[in-house]
């Protein structure tokens, strides 16, 4: 829990004294690390999915309890988020308001994405399906990508989302689509 109090000094300039208490982000991460996952994990799986609807209507932050998430995770003016069920975030995300990490409907096994170590996801984007988001990638706002993995240390923008900043050099690259 340290780490995700520490993580809101380290993100957010506006944090002061105890009002992380505050921050619905943080709420929603306690609740689901600390009660909703590990329910789900035994198998309780209905009072783990009423833990996490209980925290959705009070924090305004839908993460289903069999998603996964690493430490040092950042949920900034958290509202409008869903994180789908078979989701995996790294650890040190930051996630902005407005974001779903969601399924597509058409796969039966792993539907969601899988997101890497520092990543940041800007307002408004939408990641859809079991895609695969690699480490140190920025994801600007209202960027949609659908079924295209994407690649380690890169910047992606637009809708559909372009890679435009790649190793540290600026490109443009349609991405790919997913092969699954």
């Amino acid at each position: 829990m340290f780490d995700d109090i520490k993580v809101i000094y380290k993100n957010d300039p506006a944090s002061r004294g105890i009002q992380f208490i505050l921050y619905p982000g943080l709420q929603a991460i306690v609740l689901h690390r600390y009660f909703s996952h590990p329910l789900y994990c035994i198998k309780f799986g209905f009072l783990a999915r009423l833990i996490s609807q209980i925290s959705r209507f009070i924090t305004g932050i839908e993460i289903h309890p069999g998603a996964k998430i690493g430490k040092g995770f950042f949920i900034d003016h958290g509202s409008a988020i869903v994180i789908g069920e078979t989701s995996e975030i790294g650890e040190n995300c930051v996630i902005f308001h407005n974001v779903t990490i969601g399924g597509t409907g058409n796969h039966k096994e792993k539907r969601h994405p899988t997101i890497g170590n520092n990543v940041l996801i800007g307002t408004g984007a939408t990641l859809l399906g079991p895609i695969h988001v690699g480490d140190n990638v920025k994801i600007g706002a209202e960027t949609v990508v659908i079924m295209h993995d994407i690649p380690s240390n890169c910047t992606v923008v637009g809708a559909p989302g372009k890679i435009v900043k790649l190793n540290s050099q600026k490109v443009e690259i349609k991405l790919e689509r997913t092969i699954v």
